[in-house]
């Protein structure tokens, strides 16, 4: 029931979006005609549909102009968005010079509109492919002196498939390596949830030179957890299902993602963890930032997140912000707990990414 009202409210906005654009250009730019006004509206409903008809084709065989395809409609959605954004803009622009001027003229509202949406959409696929290091410091009580002053690097939503795959993630583990961290720890959604040869898309990390934990994020549970770790097994990352590893005197705690239609409550995980005690720092890997209060409630020192990709294209983060709350992006201290959510590394659906920029966080422990 649930996934059924999901679909139809996502169905429902991705047409009536593209409704408003055929809205807009005929406004914007004069077309007149039933003829006339027909080529966009048939554009644009392919448009929309193009992305749904690239899923399942994609799903079907997974050839060089499926994933065309799937790229090239996927990408669509996040112009759109753009677009669409840009159009309020002028809507706005244009009904505000009508109270100066009788005859403001629609075409330079639309145009500009038009600019300035290929321009943002431009930038927005530059930076996805190009993440950034975002160095944070945080202080943990009790911090044994082997930990102090070192760096451990985050990485998050890295979203491999289709789209991105080996050679971007060849690209993250040479920049993660030239920062020397003692440990790294992935936080979810390192696949994309697509078909494929998994085992390929995750051999660079063979190369990244630190001790690596993982924990599944929902991308997983929608690929298949099992079909992760087989993957994963390839190659010298160590899973964390619902578990405690001690290193040096600072506990790991990694907890995997819950299935479709289960739910966890972290406190009572972490409670019953073997070995597990608040009066020694600790880090814990949870892929949704939702739990961060039950995270507290344990008496976690650091939990590292991710999943929100902070709205990855504008202006969703306002709508991230308003599920996630404060805990939608960034770093948070909460009394002795620290909860950092990273904007994640790569993409999903659109590759593309407008208001924000993808990350690899380099956290230096104190």
């Amino acid at each position: 029931m649930f996934i059924a009202l999901f679909v139809l409210i996502a169905l429902s906005i991705l047409y009536f979006t593209h409704y408003f654009l055929y809205l807009s250009i005929i406004h914007f730019f004069g077309v007149t005609g039933l003829g006339r006004r027909l080529v966009p509206a048939i554009a644009l409903f392919i448009l929309a549909t193009s992305f749904i008809a690239s899923e399942i084709l994609l799903r079907a065989s997974a050839s060089f102009l499926s994933r065309a395809l799937y790229f090239m409609s996927s990408l669509w959605l996040g112009v759109g968005l753009t677009l669409a954004t840009c159009f309020i803009a002028a809507w706005l622009a244009w009904g505000a010079t009508r109270v100066f001027t009788n005859s403001p003229a629609p075409a330079l509202f639309g145009w500009t509109a038009v600019a300035l949406a290929g321009l943002c959409s431009g930038y927005g696929v530059w930076n996805a492919y190009h993440p950034r290091m975002e160095e944070i410091n945080v202080r943990t009580k009790n911090l044994p002196s082997e930990w102090r002053g070192k760096n451990i690097v985050q990485l998050s939503d890295v979203h491999l498939g289709h789209i991105l795959g080996p050679t971007f993630l060849k690209g993250i583990v040479e920049m993660v390596n030239a920062r020397n961290p003692e440990m790294v720890l992935i936080t979810g959604d390192l696949f994309d949830g697509s078909d494929g040869r998994l085992e390929d898309l995750v051999q660079p990390l063979n190369d990244i030179k630190a001790p690596t934990y993982f924990v599944t994020g929902n991308h997983e549970t929608y690929l298949g957890v099992a079909r992760a770790y087989a993957a994963l097994k390839t190659t010298r990352v160590k899973v964390l299902e619902d578990e405690l590893t001690l290193i040096n005197g600072l506990q790991l705690i990694g907890i995997s993602y819950p299935q479709r239609g289960d739910s966890k409550n972290l406190a009572e995980v972490i409670s019953k963890l073997p070995g597990f005690d608040s009066e020694k720092p600790s880090i814990l890997l949870y892929h949704n930032p939702d739990k961060a209060e039950q995270a507290i409630a344990a008496g976690v020192n650091l939990m590292l997140a991710g999943h929100t990709h902070k709205g990855q294209i504008f202006p969703i983060q306002f709508i991230s912000r308003l599920i996630y709350k404060k805990y939608y992006n960034g770093l948070h201290v909460e009394g002795d707990t620290t909860i950092y959510t990273s904007s994640g590394a790569g993409t999903w659906g659109p590759t593309m990414r407008t208001g924000n920029h993808p990350e690899i966080t380099v956290i230096r422990l104190n």
